[in-house]
C-alpha cells in the first residue's frame, strides 16, 4: 500500500471532533517518555512539559497529544514511564477527566491502537501524592487520526502523526522497533544515531515532508503532523502541512495552537528575564493566523 493509500484509510477511518470559534487546542507530538535512563529523550523538557500543560490547563484548552507520546519500541512496559513521569500523566488525566486531552497512536507507540491495551494499561496509576491508585485514561479510545470539523461548514483539519508516510516505521513498523530495541538503542548509547529514524536522517526527513505535502495539495486537505520532529508553518495559499515539531528538541518543546480561529506555531523554553533570573516562557514561532484564511485557499483549489 502506498503513502497516500495509507494516509487517505486514515483520513476515512478518523474520528471527527467538532470545533468553532470559541475551541482552544494545543496540538503536540513526540514526546518519546521513556523510563528516566540515560536515554530517555523527554526527561530533559519535562519540566518545560509540564509548566506548558500547565499554563493550557489553566486557560481552558484542550490538549491532542500527536502520537509517539511514549517511547514503545525502545521500553516494553508503559507502567514504567507512567511511574516516571507520574506528574505528567497525573496533569494529562486531569484534562482527560474533563474531557480535554484526546490521543493520537504514533509509530513508536503503535501498541495503543488495541483498545485491551490502551484500555488495561492505560486505566489508573499510583500517585505518589495522594499514596493512592487513581483513575489515569479509563475507557480511553486511541485512534490513528482525528478530524477538527468546523460546526458551521465542512471545513476540516486532518490530524495524523505522519508515519503513514513512511514505509519503514508504518508497513515495517515491527522491523523497525526490533532495530531500535536491540541494535540502535545500544549504539545510541554510545554516540551512533538510528538511521531508520525521521528525525536524525535530514534525506529521509525531506522524502517523507515531500509525501505529506503531496497528499495534502492533491486532496485539497490542511494536513497537520508530527514524526519528522521539524516544525512547518505554511504561508497561506503555499502548502496544507503542517508540523507540530517535537517535545525533545535540545532546550525546547514546541507546538501548533488553535485558539479562537486561529492557528500559531509556539515554542516553550527556559528564558531569561532582565534581572538574569530564568523563568519557562511562550514565544510565537509563527503568529496567529485566520483559519478561514487557509480554508479559503482550499475552497480556491
Amino acid at each position: 500500500m502506498s503513502a497516500s493509500k495509507r494516509l487517505s484509510r486514515a483520513y476515512n477511518n478518523a474520528m471527527v471532533i467538532p470545533f468553532d470559534e470559541t475551541s482552544r487546542f494545543i496540538i503536540m507530538s513526540d514526546c518519546h517518555r521513556g523510563d528516566g535512563s540515560w536515554g530517555d529523550d523527554f526527561s530533559n523538557n519535562q519540566n518545560l512539559f509540564f509548566a506548558a500543560l500547565t499554563y493550557y490547563y489553566e486557560n481552558g484548552f484542550t490538549y491532542i497529544e500527536l502520537g509517539d507520546g511514549d517511547e514503545l519500541w525502545e521500553n516494553r512496559n508503559i507502567e514504567t514511564i507512567i511511574d516516571v513521569h507520574s506528574d505528567a500523566f497525573w496533569l494529562m488525566s486531569k484534562f482527560y477527566e474533563e474531557c480535554r486531552l484526546f490521543m493520537i497512536y504514533g509509530n513508536h507507540d503503535i501498541v495503543k491502537r488495541d483498545p485491551k491495551y490502551s484500555q488495561t494499561r492505560c486505566h489508573s496509576f499510583f500517585c505518589d501524592s495522594e499514596n493512592a491508585e487513581i483513575p489515569l485514561f479509563p475507557g480511553i479510545e486511541i485512534p490513528e487520526a482525528i478530524i477538527l470539523k468546523y460546526r458551521y461548514s465542512d471545513d476540516k483539519i486532518f490530524l495524523t502523526h505522519g508515519h503513514q508516510a513512511d514505509c519503514l516505521n508504518s508497513t515495517f513498523w515491527r522491523l523497525s522497533r526490533f532495530l531500535v530495541r536491540y541494535l540502535w538503542r545500544p549504539l545510541q548509547l554510545t554516540g551512533v544515531r538510528d538511521p531508520t529514524s525521521a528525525s536524525k536522517n535530514n534525506k529521509r526527513k525531506n522524502k517523507i515532508e515531500k509525501r505529506l505535502m503531496h497528499w495534502a495539495k492533491v486532496n485539497n486537505q490542511m494536513l497537520i503532523a508530527g514524526h519528522t520532529h521539524r516544525s512547518v508553518f505554511p504561508e497561506v495559499g503555499e502548502s496544507l502541512y503542517f508540523n507540530d515539531g517535537s517535545c525533545v528538541h535540545p532546550r525546547c518543546i514546541t507546538g501548533i495552537e488553535i485558539v479562537n480561529g486561529t492557528i500559531s506555531l509556539v515554542k516553550w523554553a527556559v528564558m531569561t528575564a532582565p534581572n538574569r533570573t530564568l523563568y519557562v516562557g511562550r514565544e510565537f514561532l509563527e503568529y496567529p493566523v485566520r483559519l478561514s484564511e487557509y480554508f479559503r485557499s482550499t475552497t480556491k483549489n
